[in-house]
């Protein structure tokens, strides 16, 4: 299994329980909650692995620096 799969896998487990966890109440915002909980820590690793070089962080993740100083302030990252 590649690293993608696993990613996918993982992330699948997670909204399985998630949705066993419901207890009947009906989800709402789900795609924003997932986003955000792949996003933060993505962003974080990306910046520790590019020794906080926010242009290099950026061109890893594809998305403009502004973009990336956006999210980092989103999500309180320094």
């Amino acid at each position: 299994m590649n690293r993608e799969n696993e990613i996918a896998a993982c992330v699948e487990r997670a909204l399985d329980t998630y949705f066993q966890d419901l207890d009947g109440e009906t989800p709402t915002g789900i795609y924003d909650m997932v986003l955000a909980c792949v996003e933060q820590p993505l962003i974080e690793k990306i910046l520790h692995f590019s020794q906080g070089n926010q242009t290099r962080a950026a061109e890893y993740l594809g998305i403009n620096r502004n973009t990336l100083r956006k999210k980092m302030a989103q999500y309180g990252i320094e």
